[in-house]
């Protein structure tokens, strides 16, 4: 069977320029991404669905989920979040899915702006739910063992209640190699340290295939090797990972996905004479896109 590829949007932020371009200027990021009144830059959470995956082909699979509507209004206003509503959901329906149409979500890692798409929409008084009843969560199992030990420094990034729920819903797999079971042999996983532990990057289709970025590189800006967040937790460690992983994506013509960009889902790597790394072939959004397998 065919792989197909969607991207989805998820609801959408506004967070501190300065903190998501941490070791740069705003002189120079504020020449790729303008922010507002308030310091502030738009942030797409924007995930990717992929059909005929799995063994036998027919599996529907998310990857990652967006930070979703679960906070309640104070944190929301917090955190930037732009929309009310669950924005994953809607845009799933356009795509002609629903949550429980999907087969297995991949959760890079578990901080709330990637995996709080996973709860239900924030209501006064009800306790947190998962969505997509039907799919496995995988998750890698540095990040499931981050999650449930939190440091102090990125604490605020998890959502408590979340790994018990997974862990409930008896559809939990938690990821130690490069290959996944419920996946199949079209899905490929590497790690990377830098931004948290065991940072899982999935990349679909053969060798040529797509790449999901993850926060090893949110969006285009952050192609450029130098350049990370102030949310990292290991900087330099993350620019030797981002240098290594561009070298091989370079060298085979992996395609990057980002999900965080506001205006590219999608683009191809390209090195110039200086060994610089930028992007070309950008793609705004994916609906249906044929990949090899």
């Amino acid at each position: 069977m065919m792989i197909q590829l969607w991207s989805i949007l998820g609801n959408s932020q506004k967070l501190d320029g300065g903190a998501m371009f941490g070791n740069a200027p705003r002189a120079l990021w504020s020449r790729w991404i303008r922010p507002d009144a308030e310091n502030r830059v738009p942030l797409a959470c924007r995930t990717l669905l992929a059909t005929g995956l799995g063994n036998a082909g027919g599996r529907r699979v998310l990857f990652e989920t967006g930070i979703g509507a679960f906070f309640e209004p104070k944190l929301k206003e917090r955190y930037g979040v732009v929309e009310d509503e669950h924005v994953l959901l809607a845009s799933l329906a356009q795509a002609g899915f629903a949550h429980q149409d999907i087969d297995a979500v991949v959760l890079s890692h578990l901080h709330f702006d990637h995996a709080g798409g996973l709860l239900a929409p924030w209501q006064t008084g009800v306790s947190p739910r998962l969505l997509f009843p039907n799919a496995k969560y995988l998750v890698g199992r540095e990040c499931w063992q981050r999650a449930l030990k939190p440091h102090p420094r990125d604490r605020a990034s998890f959502i408590p209640e979340l790994p018990a729920l997974l862990e409930a819903s008896g559809r939990l797999e938690i990821i130690d190699g490069d290959r996944s079971a419920t996946l199949g042999p079209q899905v490929r996983f590497e790690y990377s340290h830098g931004h948290t532990p065991g940072l899982l990057l999935a990349t679909i289709g053969g060798y040529r295939g797509v790449t999901f970025c993850a926060d090893l590189i949110p969006g285009r800006p952050w192609v450029h090797v130098p350049v990370t967040m102030g949310y990292d937790r290991y900087p330099e460690l993350l620019i030797d990972e981002k240098s290594r992983f561009l070298d091989d994506k370079f060298a085979r013509g992996v395609r990057l996905f980002f999900t965080h960009d506001p205006e590219c889902a999608m683009a191809s790597v390209v090195r110039d004479a200086n060994q610089r790394y930028s992007v070309t072939n950008e793609m705004p959004a994916l609906a249906g896109l044929a990949l090899a397998a």
